[in-house]
This record gives structure tokens, sequence and C-alpha cells, in this order.
């Protein structure tokens, strides 16, 4: 087989013919494809050949099959089989059905369950309440009926709960195992936690040997940046023979996940994939300041861009065409008057137009409140309605004490829902949270203040959503939505069955470019990329178990796989370029080469010039308006330019170290990035704008100045200076004439001196060279030089395809292992020793410091209620700009945390793992420790309230220290320490207790 052979067995694409079946139904027959020959390709003639041989052949491991069903509400079906397996047509079964619906299936629900009937593999990648879960119910039913057992996964606790309650009643024997909850283990059908599953993995629990089907709910939180390994880990480690059903909101590389299930599990897995929405939805525009809202996009998906552009002028008509951080104006929150906010007006119009119950989706958990808070004098319910509220959040509170159901922000809820008005974030406390789910559902909430995550998982949608804004803050910086985000929250809006259609506003209060609003409305879900990293945790437990090895594992790895399907891609640019390369015809080449390695030298010694040229006080005698100078930036090399201005940046104490100037460069408006693009002269779309510069961006400096009179700044100075600049680079055809840095610079200094010795003996060189005179130098040179990219190019692809080969993170593995060695984790021939099974133990917090705490007998002297305070540094997520209560009695132990924090990143430093020593150590937070201990010591929760803390993210934090306390009782077991064991046991005994681990109403 030749190479042409190869990377055409790649990209085979099979075409399986639809046939109609006797139900009349369109179903694939399994017939041969025709073998079809590409056009040959010109042979490589490159050392790398056999090498990028092997490469190719050894990723012949999947083929994808595809079909479109011919329906009205089309999805389509592909399917991804391993190479050596021939293809298995699906059969639809003759039987009754595990589970009869009272509704009619939509096609992408009818094909999934054949896919399941036929014992087949199947990711399901539908719209946000496209009805997912019925395929879920169908597979559960399925294996009950034939006796098997089933395994239901979920990302987060709350969506377990949920799904046990809903599942319980329809099927009966439903288990749940959450860490903090576990009901009928031994179950037929298992809810739980993909962490809890990913440790029954590890630990070999019989469970899984038993286990027919796993279910994986909304699989794309396996791109998460910290929880998504879990996923990877879980996927890889789990048997050949098991099935699985994939739920996910749309993903557009589908494909490409079910090619790496097939691929590891050597076996068929199906993608049904529809963008069909049960409920159109219809876009609209907000302008801040505003009189009424725009479509922008129709229920046909349309973009109307004359509604859009009739926006964005009633926005600068506004005023509020403000660009950048809009914080404290978003929305008008900071109005005193609540009823001339926009979100006042807005919540106004859209219940007076019956479009509730309304989302409004806001990225701030304070603006969420003050928002809410703003709406006191609207009342959406009617008096049999506030009854019914208040029998379900009275009934809702009972779970907890007397005492608790007395606490201040259960008191200050109750008359805002009774107006059915309510709030949903992750600092609420559980109750109160799960009460307004439960309001919400039974459309007792008609407005609600919500953060992003009540679009993850639970499925309760509104009539209408309202994003308060267009930009959010992801930790490090304000950025507009990305339109994968947009779609999870836009995707609540509009009922099925309920609403012809679904409406979404969103509230703008800066100029959008059309691109980026065209992007996020109408763009493409963010795809499923691998968020796979090594753990110390994940090394030791590969380490333990005999089946599987931390090489295997990163081989395996989603990472690996999207990194090694670039190959035929890569493969192909190389081809191309080599060719490319292998075409180009020099005339007297090595005399060429002989000129251009003296102009590389020169243009070495160039750069080295300007050091001494750009030093603030020296350049600084060269920016009056008019100077003609060249800048190259991280966006890009600019034309030449004009400045226009500059202003010195004092750094610290000191003045005269920066120069920041003001340039007129020609640019291109790049709608998207909403920022400015570098052009050329000659570019017809280019205009010229001003642009800030640092000084140590100039790579040029001409010695000619523009000498027109007038406002550098204004409108028609811009228009003039193109065509100048124009003409000023065809009176120059040799190039526009530099600053001399010592004759008209006036630098003296025996360095540059030297540096300008030598540049006057190679341009004499350069003069003087044969090639110099040749006739068609410019074209030929030219020629070579596009020879020299073209060879650079070529260079490039061929490490990527190298490294595309190459484990990724094998590198990290080795110095993560030396790392457990050096701390006596594990020997020399990777045998894992004591504290390396303690460290298996630990996977709620840092293992490593976790376990050099109990050997370095940390909390050998520490009371009970010491210790468990201790460890909420662990789990504590919370920032504070106040200074941390550390009781004297902890003062000593945290200290010696730090210490040993400081050693183990010191380890990991020397053995070449990035870590930033002072990064590490702060991430141990000792805000919640006096809380914490207060908490064991008996106080009650209303004595713990913290102004500057939700309430929620200490009861969450809570509920993470009682999991940890779990596993530090099962790490001192491995140990033999039965005091220790005793006083883990005493902290969970004393944190678990009233409202911060009241029942879940789901339960």
């Amino acid at each position: 087989m030749d190479i042409d052979d190869l990377f055409d067995c790649f990209n085979q694409v099979t075409k399986i013919e639809v046939a109609k079946d006797s139900q009349g139904s369109k179903r694939p027959r399994n017939d041969t494809p025709d073998e079809t020959e590409s056009p040959k390709k010109a042979k490589l003639d490159s050392e790398d050949l056999e090498q990028f041989k092997q490469i190719l052949s050894e990723e012949l491991k999947n083929r994808v099959v595809v079909y479109s069903l011919d329906t009205i509400d089309s999805c389509s079906h592909e399917v991804a089989y391993p190479s050596k397996q021939a293809a298995v047509p699906l059969v639809a079964s003759q039987g009754e059905p595990a589970k009869k619906y009272k509704f009619v299936l939509d096609p992408f629900q009818k094909e999934s369950i054949l896919c399941i009937e036929n014992n087949q593999s199947v990711l399901v990648s539908a719209h946000t309440s496209a009805g997912k879960t019925v395929i879920a119910e169908y597979a559960i039913a399925l294996c009950l009926k034939n006796k098997q057992r089933v395994i239901y996964t979920s990302p987060i606790k709350a969506l377990s709960n949920q799904k046990y309650r809903e599942f319980n009643d329809e099927f009966k024997d439903v288990g749940l195992m959450t860490g903090d909850v576990t009901i009928n283990p031994t179950a037929s059908c298992l809810i739980m936690t993909t962490e809890i599953l990913r440790n029954m993995l590890y630990k070999g629990s019989d469970v899984i040997r038993e286990v027919a089907w796993i279910i994986f709910d909304e699989i794309h939180y396996m791109r998460d940046k910290s929880r998504g390994v879990v996923w990877e880990e879980t996927l890889i480690m789990l048997p050949h023979n098991a099935r699985f059903v994939f739920l996910s909101a749309t993903i557009p590389n589908a494909k490409q996940f079910i090619q790496w299930i097939s691929h590891i599990h050597q076996q068929t897995c199906h993608v049904v994939y529809t963008d069909y929405r049960p409920t159109p939805l219809q876009h609209y525009l907000f302008p801040a300041g505003g009189s009424g809202i725009h479509m922008v996009v129709d229920e046909n998906g349309t973009f109307q861009e004359d509604n859009f552009n009739g926006a964005m002028t009633e926005l600068q008509n506004a005023g509020e065409a403000a660009k950048g951080d809009q914080k404290g104006r978003k929305g008008g929150v900071r109005n005193k008057d609540a009823t001339q906010t926009d979100i006042y007006k807005m919540v106004k119009m859209t219940v007076e137009r019956n479009f509730a119950p309304v989302i409004v989706f806001s990225f701030s958990k304070k603006d969420c409140e003050l928002y809410a808070k703003q709406m006191t004098k609207m009342d959406f319910n009617t008096t049999s309605e506030k009854l019914a509220v208040d029998e379900i959040f009275n009934n809702a509170i009972q779970v907890l004490s007397e005492e608790d159901q007395d606490l201040p922000y259960i008191k200050h809820m109750i008359p805002l829902l009774r107006r059915g008005i309510g709030i949903h974030h992750g600092g609420l406390l559980p109750v109160i949270k799960e009460t307004v789910e439960i309001l919400f559902g039974e459309g007792l909430i008609k407005v609600l203040f919500a953060t992003e995550t009540f679009a993850m998982g639970l499925n309760m949608p509104a009539r209408t959503v309202i994003f308060t804004d267009m930009r959010k803050f992801d930790g490090q910086k304000h950025r507009w939505v990305t339109s994968g985000e947009y779609i999870q929250m836009a995707g609540r809006a509009g009922r099925r069955g309920l609403d012809d259609k679904g409406i979404v506003i969103s509230m703008i209060n800066e100029k959008v470019p059309s691109a980026a609003c065209r992007s996020i409305i109408k763009g493409l879900p963010d795809p499923l990329n691998s968020a796979f990293h090594l753990t110390y945790n994940m090394v030791l437990n590969l380490l333990r178990v005999e089946v599987i090895d931390p090489d295997y594992m990163l081989e395996k790895s989603f990472f690996q796989f999207q990194n090694q399907t670039e190959i035929p891609r890569l493969f192909d640019d190389y081809e191309a370029k080599l060719e490319k390369y292998n075409e180009f015809e020099i005339e007297n080449e090595p005399e060429v080469e002989s000129y251009h390695v003296l102009k590389q030298q020169l243009e070495t010694l160039y750069i080295q010039t300007r050091k001494f040229m750009l030093e603030p006080k020296v350049l600084g005698r060269f920016l009056k308006n008019g100077r003609v100078m060249k800048v190259s930036t991280p966006e890009g090399e600019y034309d030449w330019g004009i400045v226009v201005g500059c202003k010195w940046l004092k750094n610290g104490k000191k003045k005269d170290k920066k120069v920041e100037i003001d340039m007129l460069l020609n640019v291109i408006q790049d709608d998207e990035s909403d920022s400015n693009k570098p052009a050329l002269l000659e570019d017809k779309d280019g205009q010229m704008e001003i642009i800030p510069v640092d000084s140590s961006y100039v790579t040029h400096i001409s010695s000619g100045r523009c000498n027109f009179s007038g406002d550098w700044k204004s409108k028609e100075i811009k228009k003039m200076i193109k065509p100048w600049l124009r003409k000023l680079k065809e009176d120059h055809p040799d190039g526009i004439p530099l600053l001399d840095p010592v004759k008209d610079m006036k630098i003296n200094d025996p360095s540059l001196t030297d540096i300008m010795d030598q540049i006057a003996k190679i341009q004499d060189k350069i003069k003087k060279h044969p090639f110099a005179k040749h006739p068609s130098m410019k074209e030929i040179y030219k020629k070579y030089k596009e020879k020299i990219n073209c060879q650079s190019e070529l260079e490039e692809v061929r490490i990527k395809l190298l490294d595309a080969k190459k484990i990724i993170q094998m590198d990290e593995l080795k110095c993560r292992k030396r790392v457990l060695r050096r701390l006596d984790y594990c020997t020399k021939e990777d045998v894992i020793e004591l504290k390396g099974r303690v460290a298996c133990e630990l996977s709620s917090a840092d293992e490593l410091l976790l376990t050099e705490l109990l050997f370095n007998g940390v909390f050998n002297n520490l009371t009970p209620a010491e210790a468990t305070a201790l460890l909420s540094c662990f789990v504590c997520t919370e920032k504070s700009d106040k200074p941390p209560k550390i009781r004297e009695s902890l003062n000593g132990p945290f200290r010696q945390m730090q210490d040993i924090a400081r050693r183990i990143a010191k380890v990991n430093a020397e053995c070449r793992l990035t870590v930033d020593e002072e990064t590490y150590v702060q991430s141990f937070r000792p805000f919640l420790m006096d809380i914490v201990y207060r908490w064991c010591n008996g106080a009650s929760f209303r004595d713990l309230l913290d102004p500057d803390i939700y309430e929620g993210s200490v009861i969450r934090c809570m509920r993470r220290l009682e999991e940890l306390l779990r596993q530090m009782v099962q790490a001192s077991k491995v140990i033999g320490n039965h005091e220790l064991e005793d006083k883990f046991e005493d902290g969970i005994k004393m944190i678990k207790r009233d409202i911060i681990f009241a029942a879940s109403l789901y339960l």
C-alpha cells in the first residue's frame, strides 16, 4: 500500500444507501462501499517519508459511516466503528418496546432509541429542552426489563438528587450515591456523580463488572478546566463490554468524540445530532437608555441587519456608546429610583406583554440580588398563588430547626417569593435555592434573577430570557460571552407545548460590532475540547492498579486523540509545501545564498542598533509631530506611519523610562475582535487611525518629516497622510532614508560605533557582491526569499507532525514521577509506598500536602475542632480583603502547613514542573478557619454569618469539608493510626448538623 492509499483510507467516508424497511421507515442497507481512487499526489522525496508513512498508518483506527434521514425536522446520524470491524446494520425491534410514551417521538429520539435497542453506544447531541432525557429513560427501562444494572452519572450533586427523585417515582428500583448521601446502593439503577464512578473504578468495585449500560448526562462538562479530567479518566477505565449513552448540548465536533470512544473501547458508537429546536427563538436587543427592543434574529434564524443598525443608532443617541468595563452602570444597578432603571422597564414590559415567566441572567451574584430588590413595587402573583407559595415555602423549611427557620435571609426571601420574584445563584442557602426551583417549576415565580449556573442541567424553561449584559468577567478579563455560553442560557427560552416561540432579549450598554453580535447569537456552540491534565492522585492510583498504567492513560486520552487527528491535515500540508518548495528554481543559487547571508548579518546589526536608538531620552528628541516611522506590535507589523503626539509614562518614582507614541497608521477594523489590524498603505479597505504605541515597538526611524500645518489629529490631516506616504514610498524605491544613529542622532557610545563600522563593512561587501549587479537582482532575490520562507514553513509542519505522534504530557509524567520518588511516594521501579497509598485516598484536595501533614504529625496534637478548622483551608474558595481570623492554637500549625507547602513547591520546581511557590502557598485559604472552629464548638449558624461571605458559599465549603474528612478517615486507616481516625470521625460529627447538612428537598 503506497502513501496515497494510506491517506485515502484515513479519510474514507462510506456512504450507506438508505432503504425503506417493512414499516416504511428509512434504514441503512449494509452495502459494500465503492472504492474510489483519489488523484495521485506528488511523491515525497524527503528523508522523513518512511517515518511519516508509519505515523499516518498508525492513525488508521476508525472510519465514520454517514447517512441522513429525509424528514421534515431532520437529524444527522453518524456511526464510528473500528477499521477492522465490519459495519453492523441497525435492525428495528420487533417485540414490545421497553417503555411506551404518550407522545410521538422526535426523529432524533427514535434514532437514539434504535441504537440502544441494538446494544450500541450513542451520543445524543441536541439543544436544551429538546427531550434528551427520553433516551436516558429508555436505556434504564431496557436494562430493568433485561434484569441488567445501569449507572446514571451527572456532573453535580444537585442534578443527581433531582434525577433520583424523578427516576425513583417512575422505576422504583433506583439508588443514589453522591458521597455525602447513599440510598439503596444495591439498586439496579444507580445514580451518582462522575467522581464517585471514577473512585469505584480505581478501587475495582464489583458494581462495575455488573453494569451493562452507563449514562453520562451533560457530557460536554468534559471540557471543564478543573473537573473535566474526571470524565476522561472514567471513560478510559470503563470495561470494553459496557455500552454508553452520552447526553450533550449541541457540540460541533460530536463526530470526533464518538471516534475517540470507538477507538479506546473498540466498539461501535453512534452520534445522533439535531439542531432542531421544538420552540423557535426570536432574539432582540435592548439598547441601554433606549425606548424599546429591536428584533435582530427572527424565528427562522435570519439576521436583521437594519434592525441591528437601528438598535446601535438608538444606543448612540442615548449617549451610552461606551467601551470597556461598564461595572456599576449595567442595567442601572446604582440608579436611586428603581422604577427608572432599564431592568425595571424591561421586566415590566415583558410581563405586560404576557412574556412571563422570564429568567433574567446576570453574571454577578450581587447584581442578581440588587435587581430583585428593584422590583419591590411589582407583584405578579394572585392571592391564591401567594397562598400556594406560603404552603410550599413553609413545608420546605420544615427540614430546618426552629432557630434556623428564623434566619434573616429566610425571612427576607418570603415577601419576594410571594410576589412571584425569585433569586437563584450559588451563594444561596441550598434549601432556599431548591425551593426557588420548585416554585419556578410550579409556575409560581414569574421573574427569576439567576446566574448562568441555572442554565446547567436543570430542565426549567421559561417563555423569555433576558441578558443584563453581553459581557462577562471570566476571572481574568471582561469579554464577550461566547456563542456556546449564549446558546446554553438562551436555550431556556421557549416552553415546548406552551409557547409558539421563545423570546431572548439582550441588554447592551456599549456599541457591539455587527459581526460580534452575529457570531454570539448565530454562532456555533463551543466545541468539546479535552481538558485532560495529570494529577498526583491519578498517577498514584494508576501505579497502584494492575490493569492500566499512567502511560496508557496519556496515550488513550481525548487530549492525545484530538492532537493526533491533526496528522492527516498536517501530512497534506507538508506534502503541498514540499511540492511547492521543490518547484523553486533559482538562477545561480549559491551566489544568491551568499548575498542573502550578508543581508541577514546586516539585519542583525540593525537590530542591535535599536537598543541605542530607542532609549527614551534619545528617541524623545526625534518624536516631533510629522516624524515618519515604522512599528511592529504583537498585533503585527504596520506600514509606515506618522507621529502625531507622545507622552512620557512614569515608572514608579523614576521618570522618562517609557514613551507612548500616538501614531497615524493604516488599519482595518476587525469586527469580531473589536480591534484594529495592521494594513498595507495600498489597502483600499484600510483607513488612517491614531494608535497608541509603546516606543519599544519602533523598528525604523526615517530622516524625513511631514510638514502639514494644522491639528495633526483632525480628519483633514488623516485624509491627506495616506496619499502623502504613498508618494514618499514611490519617490524612494530603494527604501525611505533612515536616521543615522551616530551622525544624525548623536549617540556617542563606543559599542555603537563598533556596530556602525561593521555595518559599513558589510554594506560595502553587499555593493561589491557579484549578485548585486545582476540586472534581475530584485526579482530573483524576492523569489529566493519566498523559497527560504517556504523552507521555514516546511520545517514547522515537519516538527508539528512529529509532535503530533508524541504522547503529549509524557515529559510532565516523568517529572511528576520524579517528585513522587523524591518525596518517597513510590520507588524507582514505580512501586507504590505507604505515603503513596495514603495519597490515593485523597481526591478532594491537594493530596501531597495533606499526606505530608499526616506524616509530619501536624494533626497529632490538635483537637478535632482544630484539625477540622485547619482542613478548611483546603476547601475554601472564598476571598476577602480583610485579614483572616486565626486562633493562637492554630497559628503554629497553619505556618507549619505553609512551610511544608513551600517545600513541596520547591521539589516540584527542582523536578522541572512549573509551579509558582507563592501562588501555590496562597491557594490554601484561611478565611473560613474561624467560622469552622466556632461551628465545631456548637455555634449557631446565625452567629457565623459574615456580610462578606454568602451563606450558601459557607455551606458548600462545609459539605466539601465533610467529604474531605471522610477521605482523611480512610487515609488514617491506611496508616493504621486509630487516634487520627477517631479525630477525623469526631470532626465529621461536629460539623454535620442543622442547616448546613439539611436534607435536600428532592430526597
